[in-house]
């Protein structure tokens, strides 16, 4: 005030206030939400300067005071808030599109899962948000692999899901017993062995799968491999599962060699028996093949097979064994005339229920089909007690051998003894 130095305001001071509120609200409204997050900043970084600059010549070069702080003020807060919700709306959309992404990778899993294409499925499940009902997803896939006696591919799902809950329903137990199985089929261990530990009582094992059809439990074993008792989900009908693991019968060393010559003769039986439609013949529902076990759903039946009646003190009447060899010749009347031989007609081939005093000749797993050129010749195949003198020196047949093994049987059932 000594000095005279005044400021003044000047007369266009009041308009060129209005223009910068003016100009600064439009920048708001309609240039700053175009921008991109850097090149916003930019701008209004140059325009806070440039009204600071402004308002600093002004003063000392001019001693002209022109309200410009307020104008500022709008500017800075304008921007932060536009910057605040665009951040909110981005972050609510990534949230959205993150759950609807998480919601498809999930159908497609599911949708993988049930074509039993596991592994895909489980890559999808990992790129869902893990949440409860993820987990039961992940659960059922553990288990799913567990029947397909993938156990290490079962451990790794259940020790992802652990990351989150590891107290899931039985996850630690889950975890315990797909480590020890996998242990065990990765030192060579026999899968029969663990159909039939699955097939058990043991509640910590999910049951087994061969195919579609879920083990139950084991029936006994045969002369190719071993028979259980199996349900088919999709029905609820429950079928006897003839299973052939080639690994119990060879070394590891001659598998690959004789792998898929066996599965041949494996599911020729397949062939035969779906080839048969009999009152007396036991019915064939499917086959298929699945790691190294070879399997053949069919009929199950009530009764057992003869051999407890071949003892010298459990004969069958006369009359009972006339009329299953009646039953039994009309089964292999029909099949001689669809050029199918048995081959191995014996008393453990043919089931009878003395309730309902049903007969079915079982086990075509070494027929021959004799229009085939691929079976004229070749080894010997059946149980020799019963072979016909033919069949034993590696001959052509035609039915009559069946016969002469009826016979056999017929003659053992009657006496308690085989005739030579």
């Amino acid at each position: 005030m000594l000095n005279e130095d005044f400021l003044t305001t000047p007369p266009w001071a009041s308009w060129f206030e209005s223009l910068l509120w003016l100009g600064i609200a439009l920048y708001l409204m309609f240039v700053l939400p175009r921008l991109s997050a850097s090149v916003a900043i930019s701008v209004s970084m140059g325009l806070v300067i440039s009204i600071l600059l402004t308002h600093v010549i002004l003063m000392t070069q001019y001693g002209w005071w022109v309200q410009l702080m307020m104008p500022l003020l709008l500017l800075v807060l304008g921007h932060a808030l536009m910057t605040s919700k665009h951040y909110l709306l981005t972050e609510r959309g990534k949230l959205r599109a993150d759950a609807e992404s998480s919601e498809s990778n999930r159908n497609l899993a599911l949708m993988l899962q049930s074509q039993g294409q596991l592994d895909m499925a489980f890559d999808r499940f990992r790129k869902c948000q893990i949440n409860e009902s993820l987990m039961e997803n992940l659960y059922n896939l553990g288990l799913d692999f567990e029947r397909k006696r993938q156990f290490n591919k079962a451990e790794h799902v259940f020790a992802y899901m652990s990351s989150y809950n590891a107290s899931f329903k039985d996850l630690p137990q889950r975890i315990l017993t797909a480590r020890q199985l996998s242990e065990t089929v990765i030192l060579g261990g026999n899968p029969q062995t663990y159909l039939h530990t699955a097939s058990s009582s043991d509640t910590s094992i999910t049951k087994p799968m061969l195919g579609r059809y879920q083990i139950e439990k084991e029936l006994g074993k045969g002369a190719m491999g071993t028979v259980y008792l199996g349900v088919d989900p999709k029905i609820g009908r429950q079928v006897a599962i003839k299973t052939l693991a080639l690994s119990q019968s060879f070394e590891a060393s001659e598998l690959d060699a004789v792998k898929s010559r066996f599965f041949r003769r494996f599911f020729r039986e397949a062939e035969t028996a779906g080839r048969l439609n009999h009152p007396n013949i036991v019915t064939m529902y499917d086959a298929g093949e699945e790691h190294d076990l070879a399997y053949i759903a069919m009929e199950l039946l009530k009764g057992q097979d003869l051999n407890p009646y071949t003892k010298p003190n459990h004969l069958l009447p006369f009359d009972t064994i006339a009329h299953i060899m009646v039953k039994v010749a009309e089964a292999l009347d029909y099949a001689h005339q669809q050029h199918v031989i048995h081959r191995d007609i014996k008393p453990a081939n043919i089931m009878y229920e003395p309730d309902t005093q049903l007969v079915k000749v079982t086990d075509f797993g070494i027929a021959r089909i004799t229009d085939s050129s691929k079976t004229k010749t070749g080894m010997v195949l059946g149980t020799p007690n019963f072979m016909s003198p033919e069949q034993l020196s590696g001959k052509k047949l035609d039915g009559r051998s069946d016969l002469f093994s009826l016979g056999t049987t017929m003659y053992q059932l009657v006496t308690g003894a085989l005739p030579f």
